[in-house]
């Protein structure tokens, strides 16, 4: 018998789980060029020449009975001296090695802080829509992810109902943005009054609070948008980061968590996530690719082409009468459904070959995300598919 959070974990995932299978069949029985995957954020965009070019030199260059060997925990010295400089350079910060951790993805940076932090039957808080994994990743811990209701209107966190939510069993307030599924970006004013109602609550309750940065897209933003360097706003500030959407390496797994220096217990915090990386079985990042990133960090991907997609897609769903608001990050479009029951709609949606996730696993029923980070053509080529589907609701 397997046990009861596993089965909740299935439950979870059985949507998704889903989704993989049912695409697999359509594209089996139409052709996959017939079939319109919006389904998952798997970046179309190559990663830059860079990463193959510095990959193939480290594996002609190095000793590779070293290469493949195991790292320091937190990751190799060098690697996370090169991460702290790059940060440093970018944000005005002082960081060295000793404040990067090198993860297995922006994944398993957060799950080796939720180790490190949470107690069991401790809160971690964050605003719907979220991604949808969230709650795993704070069961792992023993710990309950709750939300803070959605702001219907613009998605952004609605911050008066943060400070109503907050309770002494709040031990993390975990924000993503640029935001998935929605798009959305923090801006600073938003930061800085997150950081000023954490203060606040901290004292009132006499508890540390970590606010908890995932920032898969940080560097995905359009029209100008800026996202704030969330430890300048707030003490316990903790980041996570991964290269899989900048440099787009999903696959590679490959990321860093910051631990700034004035964290509340920082040298227990970093001793806590060396060991967590260990016993949670990452053992260390890929070595091969720490190194890779390394000599990459500065690179960046296109972020034009998933603009352009952005403006075709968004223009075009608005004239057939879908409602959305205009994403200023990431490569997601989030879209009210044409009837309340949001799986009905994609399971609607799938009579004209389109495959879209229903954000109730989001937390935000009657909704879906539209991951836009597909071919052109896949775009161009499935817009009749959404028009006529927008038409038979009419």
């Amino acid at each position: 018998m397997i046990s009861q959070n596993m089965k909740k974990l299935i439950e979870k995932s059985a949507g998704i789980s889903a989704l993989f299978t049912e695409a697999k069949k359509m594209k089996e029985q139409y052709g996959a060029e017939n079939v319109y995957d919006f389904g998952i954020g798997n970046p179309n965009v190559k990663a830059p020449e860079s990463i193959n070019k510095t990959a193939i030199e480290i594996l002609q260059q190095e000793d590779t009975i070293i290469l493949h060997g195991y790292t320091d925990t937190a990751g190799y010295a060098e690697v996370r001296k090169k991460i702290a400089n790059h940060l440093n350079r970018r944000f005005d910060t002082n960081f060295d090695e000793e404040n990067i951790i090198m993860t297995v993805g922006a994944a398993g940076g957060l799950n080796v802080i939720f180790k490190v932090l949470l107690n069991p039957g401790e809160e971690v808080l964050t605003f719907a829509p979220f991604f949808s994994e969230y709650t795993a990743y704070a069961m792992n811990a023993g710990a309950v992810l709750r939300a803070v209701p959605p702001n219907l209107e613009t998605f952004l966190p609605d911050l008066t109902a943060l400070e109503q939510s907050i309770t002494k069993k709040t031990k993390i307030v975990l924000i993503n943005s640029p935001n998935n599924p929605t798009g959305v970006v923090y801006d600073e004013s938003i930061i800085a009054e997150i950081g000023c109602i954490l203060e606040e609550k901290q004292k009132e309750y006499g508890t540390d609070i970590y606010l908890i940065a995932d920032e898969p897209y940080r560097e995905l933003v359009y029209d100008g948008a800026e996202v704030p360097y969330v430890p300048d706003y707030y003490k316990n500030t903790i980041v996570a980061y991964s290269f899989s959407k900048s440099l787009s390496l999903p696959g590679d797994r490959i990321g860093y968590l910051v631990l700034p220096s004035q964290l509340e217990d920082y040298d227990e915090i970093k001793q806590g996530a060396e060991v967590a990386t260990r016993v949670l079985g990452f053992v260390n990042a890929p070595a091969l690719q720490q190194k890779v990133v390394a000599e990459c960090c500065d690179e960046l991907t296109d972020v034009a082409f998933y603009d352009g997609n952005r403006e075709l897609l968004y223009t075009a769903l608005q004239s057939y009468g879908y409602q959305c608001i205009k994403p200023q990050g990431a490569f997601y479009l989030f879209v009210k459904a044409l009837e309340e029951d949001d799986e009905a709609f994609c399971q609607k949606a799938k009579q004209y070959r389109l495959l879209l996730t229903p954000a109730i696993g989001f937390g935000c029923p009657g909704y879906v995300r539209i991951a836009y980070c597909v071919s052109r053509e896949t775009i161009e080529k499935s817009l009749p598919a959404f028009e006529a589907l927008a038409k038979s609701y009419q």
